[in-house]
């Protein structure tokens, strides 16, 4: 041992063993700042802790492997526990989207590959009112689609517009197609460009709604079609009184002319 070092304080592979860490992460705790050494030898460099850090050591690799943000678990250890209550959020959101992917993969080992009957239609232009909101990637898509819809709730059919390629933070848009003469309300208002569409009716739920459009891109992509953005999903159904198993909306995308 060091001379002048506390009989009290441990070497760091020592301790390491003792709060369940390896000595890597010990060192990245400290430059951290969630857990520093008792004592930092001037001349070594060697690091040495007290048996009493242990407990927070052992809280650290407790909170970790509840894949707490370690942001947060700097926020715990000072006493701010109420910080674990945006990690139980997540953790929430992360287990339904990963009930909804279960859900999607169940739909294709009992029917297959998505193999739906795809129509090519003639849509005209049409006037709307148009609400936007961005997306935190695409398990974010149902919470960003609800927002936009509730902005432009009203008489008239509801469409959501949405990119042909997800990436990272991308925006979804709502509109409502406009009666004639009816304003927007204060809301934007614009025209939906028509055109030739390549369109399919998806029965069942919202979130399984990626298995339709894979299969109108794979149609698309047998016939040799350029598409062009964005996908339209044609909202039939009222959700409000409509079970997801029977909810009917009609997936459009648009074809550019070879």
């Amino acid at each position: 041992m060091l001379v002048g070092v506390d009989e009290e304080l441990l070497p760091i592979g020592q301790f390491a063993r003792l709060g369940r860490l390896s000595v890597k992460q010990l060192r990245h705790y400290d430059e951290l700042g969630l857990l520093r050494p008792a004592l930092v030898d001037a001349v070594t460099g060697y690091r040495f802790y007290r048996a009493s850090q242990a407990r927070v050591a052992l809280s650290i690799a407790l909170l970790r492997s509840l894949d707490v943000p370690l942001a947060v678990v700097g926020e715990v250890l000072a006493g701010g526990s109420q910080a674990l209550e945006g990690v139980r959020e997540g953790l929430e959101a992360e287990l339904a989207r990963r009930r909804r992917t279960l859900a999607s993969l169940e739909r294709v080992m009992a029917q297959g590959l998505p193999s739906v009957p795809v129509r090519v239609v003639e849509e005209p232009a049409r006037r709307v009112v148009v609400a936007a909101e961005r997306a935190a990637g695409p398990e974010d898509v149902g919470r960003a689609v609800s927002a936009a819809l509730s902005r432009v709730l009203g008489p008239g059919q509801l469409i959501g517009l949405f990119p042909v390629d997800f990436g990272e933070v991308f925006d979804v848009e709502a509109v409502r197609v406009l009666g004639d003469g009816e304003g927007g309300g204060g809301a934007p208002v614009r025209v939906l460009p028509g055109g030739r569409f390549a369109c399919a009716t998806h029965v069942g739920p919202y979130d399984q709604m990626s298995l339709t459009a894979h299969a109108v891109l794979a149609w698309c992509g047998e016939r040799r079609c350029a598409v062009r953005g964005p996908i339209r999903e044609v909202y039939v159904s009222d959700p409000a009184v409509t079970s997801p198993e029977l909810l009917v909306t009609h997936l459009m995308i648009c074809l550019e002319e070879s």
